[in-house]
């Protein structure tokens, strides 16, 4: 029985299990490990971790400072992780912070409350509550708040957009506070998670799926947003193309359209790697966009 974009139930998990589509998956972790722990000795005496932006837990987040540039504050890219909503750390991805500070980012990963505990509506919030905390606290970041840019991986990279259409106005802050936004491998039709496994836990209802959707998120053409880069692993499965190319397509519909950027020869785990090296053409375009190029 076709349960959702002609898949039936076992064909629609199978899209979105990134550890049974990439065998070796642990190999990507075990880089990852090793990155971070390198990059966690070189910013020891500059970074600080675990900073709180709200009272509960994971409400907090990790600061690697670049450093000014001929009296100019650097410019801030905020970094929000995957991991289905229920998995991983900020702490995890250490190893993308070097490459941009080298480029003279400020580099900010920040943490959420994980499924089941909280809901996807309180974890949009949480992510938009540490973006108004970087706002009302410039001395504890250094960074130029004219410049604030927001990027995630998966399910980072449906958090990513949701920050970026956000009213920020509604909270006494710019309303364009957030100046773009980078979505990776993003989840922008959560309709897919609610008839899927992934909704174990997660319990969507039709209003959280339209709720959270980036795709059913667009603000119309009278706001205009600021840009929006997309990028998908080429070995990614069909279900995550389709999330990209529908969500792109209805942005255009209202909006200027976004930038897409090819990441070849990329799975659901090594995109991140791309996204955290200099020589590949998805860093390339996130450091161009947060420096202004």
């Amino acid at each position: 029985m076709t349960l959702y974009h002609g898949y039936d139930r076992a064909g629609l998990d199978g899209q979105y299990n990134n550890r049974l589509l990439v065998p070796n998956y642990a190999e990507h972790f075990a880089r990852w490990k090793a990155g971070t722990e390198a990059a966690n000795a070189r910013f020891k005496g500059t970074a600080r971790y675990d900073v709180a932006y709200g009272p509960e837990k994971l409400e907090n987040l990790d600061i690697y400072p670049a450093k000014a540039s001929g009296g100019t504050k650097p410019p801030i890219l905020v970094f929000i992780h995957g991991g289905y909503w229920r998995l991983l750390d900020k702490s995890d991805f250490a190893f993308t912070a070097p490459a941009y500070v080298d480029a003279g980012i400020t580099y900010i990963p920040i943490n959420y409350t994980l499924i089941p505990a909280l809901t996807i509506d309180d974890i949009v919030r949480q992510v938009r509550a540490a973006i108004a905390w970087l706002y009302r606290n410039p001395d504890a970041h250094g960074g130029d708040l004219t410049r604030l840019y927001v990027s995630g991986h998966s399910a980072g990279g449906q958090l990513a957009p949701m920050a970026l259409v956000h009213d920020w106005r509604a909270e006494g802050l710019p309303a364009d506070l957030v100046k773009g936004a980078v979505a990776i491998s993003g989840l922008h039709d959560l309709e897919a998670m609610r008839r899927c496994y992934l909704n174990e836990g997660m319990n969507l209802d039709d209003g959280m799926v339209r709720r959270n959707s980036p795709i059913h998120q667009i603000p119309p053409a009278s706001r205009p947003m600021p840009p929006l880069l997309l990028s998908v692993g080429a070995l990614e499965s069909a279900e995550f193309q389709r999330q990209q190319a529908d969500y792109a397509a209805a942005w255009a519909k209202s909006q200027k359209p976004a930038t897409i950027v090819p990441a070849p020869g990329a799975n659901h785990f090594s995109v991140i790697e791309q996204f955290a090296d200099p020589s590949t053409a998805l860093f390339r375009a996130t450091r161009d966009l947060v420096l202004g190029r």
